[in-house]
């Protein structure tokens, strides 16, 4: 197609009535040198098979050499993207969408009706309050006065059961390590003192002396945010005390595990605890709490399968379950004989994944069909009381309140559909708008389709495309493909704020459902898991084929998009098929695969990876799909830009360190490679506004660039 037709094209499909100016690509974009990294002699032997590393230097990320080396990268890639003629046009329009007011659904404690509202564009969601419906609005806790750049965040809050007492963790920097603070509920005021160095951990109020909460000794040698942690401990604190009084209750060098936590029954009767070695299975402990000095009683004593204790009436334990039912199902049993034994079936097995909750009395189960929500609501003797009428096909979420209540609180959204909020009746099982989106997009003009497609072994794989109405298939399109594929993590439509700037450029946002996810239950997790994990990364290929075959784009104007497992799977994709996309983005992933169980908690995801240091096949399965180490010189890969942070001590930058260096050594031809390396920030959570909205800016501006795309400014 003539470009200046194909300008004008999507001028008039933008709609008449707006007023657009057409920013073209720029052809002259100047790439700088890439920093000079230094290769040393490191070379590791795995079963007789020599590996060399010669990054490896950059997994120290406390040293002043890789601190300059940060700095040298950084240079480069805001040198790069400063040139791209329409990315301040991007920056202007993500804030104009990002800045309207959004608030949460409300909850009750104690006295008062506590909800999260932010103003449009302020960093960190602001907890307000009132006393009843009609009370007066005040500010509780305000998360941007943390920090002035906005960079520490809430992290996570917990009341006392009579709303009383407040405790709240907050993140310096992204980091997963947590400081704890008590505050007097009415008075807002902080009592006894802060605890720190809290990793990985809710928090567990008993009664109002105190609360439970877990933790790692903090690495004593290296990098607090690199070093391994590896035993998990729960404790006890008393208020009033010091932290280094608190009472160890599981886990350390007598019960090593690498995940404890731990929670309470509504009614404070039971302390439940859950116990784990990987991300997957668990060990399910009761404790009765009536009982002085009473023993924790084992409930499941192996971490084959995943257990947790929705809810107790008495003695009688409501049990999630996936023994002998890999899509989940709800048993009962007596606390006095808790063991699985003695487990009768409330909510049987279905085809669909079940996740429980519950509230007011009943219990919800939020089912996946074809990665969808289906809700049913039953009583506590395991009847059904009815199917819940959802507004259409997407996800609903928040099905969960306490025993009193009468009414509950669930979002429903989709990629098409902004989040909204609806309050339900939980006696009638009457639904009711209470707050809508006020962003300024117009679902009407979009369309998602689920589409069925076939991978490379056969197996038949979901995925959700979504456009604007009335684009052609013709191979045009800027595509971008969205994937994930473990830890049994199901991807359920939702709404992003950022994909609009792609949706109405006339762009495709494709989400594939891979197998390593959760979707269709613990057999589609397990057929991506280990020996098995080439599967999602067929699945994902396929699913860009499927994407060209049907001409919905070209590998010109595809880009693939992953994060932590899923910027693995980006990377292990676009090593394995380079050709077959136009712009990669791993995104904090796991980019080495023979040592990411070294560092901080990633031993813990040996369940779906495996490690190579278990056997010699495992070791050459992984060392053949390890993006780090499957990257080839004299080759020709996509475009790239890898992102990662200063503070991300889940996926340890270390990974995106070295694969950008060996990557920018090995990558032949005019296709650029950039790392973006945020300061002050981690894994994700917790980001500021003005730091996700300067992340997808330069997203957007690096794929339209190099797809050569112009961009339509939207007024």
């Amino acid at each position: 197609m003539n470009r200046n037709l194909g300008i004008m094209l999507l001028a008039l499909s933008l709609g008449a009535c707006q007023q657009q100016k057409i920013i073209e690509s720029k052809n002259d974009i100047v790439l700088k040198p890439y920093p000079t990294t230094e290769k040393t002699t490191q070379q590791d032997s795995y079963f007789g098979t020599a590996v060399d590393d010669p990054y490896r230097w950059l997994e120290d990320d406390l040293s002043d050499k890789t601190k300059q080396w940060v700095a040298a990268e950084n240079e480069v890639t805001d040198d790069y993207l400063s040139q791209i003629p329409f990315r301040e046009n991007i920056r202007k329009r993500l804030e104009d969408l990002w800045n309207y007011e959004k608030e949460t659904a409300p909850f009750q404690e104690g006295d008062y009706i506590y909800y999260y509202k932010n103003d449009g564009l302020q960093n960190q969601y602001v907890l307000y309050r009132k006393k009843g419906e009609d009370g007066k609005e005040e500010l509780f806790l305000d998360p941007n006065k943390f920090s002035e750049d906005g960079t520490t965040s809430l992290a996570g809050i917990s009341f006392s059961k009579d709303g009383s007492l407040v405790a709240y963790q907050i993140s310096e920097g992204g980091s997963d390590w947590r400081k704890v603070i008590v505050l007097q509920a009415a008075e807002n005021k902080v009592i006894g003192d802060t605890l720190i160095d809290v990793k990985f951990s809710g928090l567990a109020w008993q009664g109002n002396e105190g609360f439970y909460y877990s933790s790692y000794d903090k690495p004593k040698q290296g990098s607090a945010l690199s070093a391994m942690t590896d035993q998990h401990k729960l404790y006890f604190h008393q208020l009033n005390t010091p932290q280094k009084d608190d009472k160890l209750i599981f886990g350390g060098a007598t019960t090593p595990r690498r995940y404890i936590g731990a929670s309470l029954t509504e009614d404070e009767r039971f302390l439940i605890l859950s116990a784990a070695n990987t991300t997957s299975g668990n060990e399910l402990y009761i404790k009765d709490l009536s009982v002085p000095n009473a023993a924790f009683v084992s409930v499941v004593d192996n971490m084959e399968k995943n257990h947790y204790i929705i809810d107790n009436e008495g003695t009688k334990l409501f049990i999630y379950t996936e023994l002998n039912a890999p899509n989940g199902k709800v048993v009962t049993a007596d606390f006095t004989k808790p063991t699985s034994a003695n487990w009768q079936d409330l909510i049987k097995e279905t085809d669909q994944v079940l996740s429980p909750s519950t509230g007011g009395g009943k219990i919800f189960a939020n089912y996946l069909k074809d990665a969808t929500s289906l809700v049913k609501q039953y009583d506590r003797s395991g009847k059904l009381e009815r199917d819940i009428e959802l507004p259409g096909v997407g996800t609903a979420a928040g099905f969960g309140a306490k025993f009193k209540d009468k009414d509950l609180y669930y979002s429903f959204t989709n990629y098409v559909n902004p989040g909204t909020i609806y309050k339900y009746d939980i006696a009638s099982g009457k639904s009711e708008v209470y707050k809508t989106s006020a962003i300024k997009f117009d679902p009407s003009k979009y369309e998602s389709k689920q589409v069925f497609y076939t991978s490379k072994d056969g197996t038949k794989v979901p995925m959700i495309i979504t456009y604007k109405k009335g684009i052609k298939l013709d191979g045009s399109n800027p595509t971008m493909l969205y994937g994930y594929g473990g830890f049994n993590v199901s991807l359920t439509p939702s709404f992003s704020t950022s994909n609009v700037i792609l949706l109405e450029q006339g762009g495709v946002y494709a989400v594939a459902n891979l197998r390593g996810g959760g979707e269709y239950g613990e057999n589609w997790h397990l057929a991506g898991t280990k020996l098995k994990k080439q599967n999602v990364f067929d699945d994902f290929i396929a699913a860009a084929e499927y994407l060209i075959q049907e001409k919905y784009t070209s590998s010109e104007k595809l880009a693939i998009s992953g994060g932590s497992n899923g910027g693995l799977l980006v990377g292990a994709s676009m090593t394995q098929r380079p050709e077959l996309f136009k712009v990669a983005f791993p995104a904090v992933g796991v980019l080495d695969m023979l040592r990411y169980h070294k560092f901080t908690a990633g031993a813990g995801w040996a369940f779906d990876y495996g490690t190579a240091d278990d056997n010699k096949e495992m070791f050459d399965y992984l060392y053949k799909y390890s993006p780090y180490h499957a990257l080839k010189p004299e080759t020709a890969y996509p475009a790239t830009m890898v992102t990662t942070a200063d503070h991300d001590d889940r996926v340890v930058p270390a990974h995106s360190f070295k694969f950008a260096a060996r990557l920018q050594e090995y990558n032949k031809g005019s296709n650029p490679v950039l790392i973006r390396i945020d300061t002050k920030a981690g894994h994700g959570a917790g980001k500021s506004t003005a730091m996700v909205i300067a992340e997808q800016t330069d997203k957007w501006a690096f794929m339209f660039q190099n797809m050569n795309l112009p961009y339509a400014e939207i007024k």
